[in-house]
């Protein structure tokens, strides 16, 4: 029995989250937006489907709960979380339905919208960035390959060129834990504080 080349889906997972490099004034502006707007009392929503439903969850974890050490609450939202919801939307009205209508009734001007889909063309996902620009939602999307519908309606758009959708998620697994740690070095300041070297 034949086995995957260790190596070689190690250096495809290095070459993705190494990509990220390129974006770092785009991971600034999205930090600092999302940190404005928690600073002023708003809220981060987060959404994504399958594997970026896991990640949603991850960011509005580390921002409710903490990253790593201790400090308050951060207001946010994971949209892909309650089943109840989901499945009565889908039902009722129809799939494409379910984030939009969370972003339109739960969303405020001045929230953000953090959308995770690595195709970048996730219907859900893409009219749940519609409803926010309606709204006067601030939205960052964190996507693959080429960025696909979704880079046109982010605010920002934080685009892993990487063709395998794990190599994705894994540099947005990345992505999410640098936007929390450049959030906590805005609203509290030397929390994490890097030792010298």
């Amino acid at each position: 029995m034949g086995s995957l080349p260790f190596h070689h889906l190690i250096d495809q997972s290095l070459a993705a989250i190494s990509s990220l490099r390129a974006l770092e004034e785009r991971v600034t502006a999205a930090s600092s937006a999302m940190a404005e707007a928690l600073a002023s009392g708003k809220k981060v929503l987060c959404c994504g489907n399958g594997g970026s439903a896991a990640e949603s969850a991850h960011l509005a974890t580390e921002l409710l709960c903490r990253l790593d050490k201790d400090r308050r609450a951060l207001p946010a939202l994971n949209l892909s979380g309650d089943a109840s919801f989901l499945t009565a939307t889908a039902n009722d009205y129809q799939f494409e339905e379910v984030f939009a209508r969370q972003v339109t009734g739960l969303g405020q001007e001045g929230d953000v919208l953090v959308a995770f889909t690595t195709s970048g063309n996730s219907p859900n996902v893409l009219r749940a960035l519609a409803a926010a620009r309606e709204k006067g939602v601030h939205t960052i999307a964190l996507l693959g390959r080429d960025g696909g519908a979704a880079a046109a309606l982010a605010d920002i758009a934080l685009v892993v060129p990487a063709p395998a959708t794990m190599h994705i998620q894994e540099a947005h697994q990345v992505l999410l834990h640098i936007l929390c740690m450049q959030i906590e070095a805005v609203l509290f300041p030397g929390l994490n504080a890097l030792p010298p070297g």
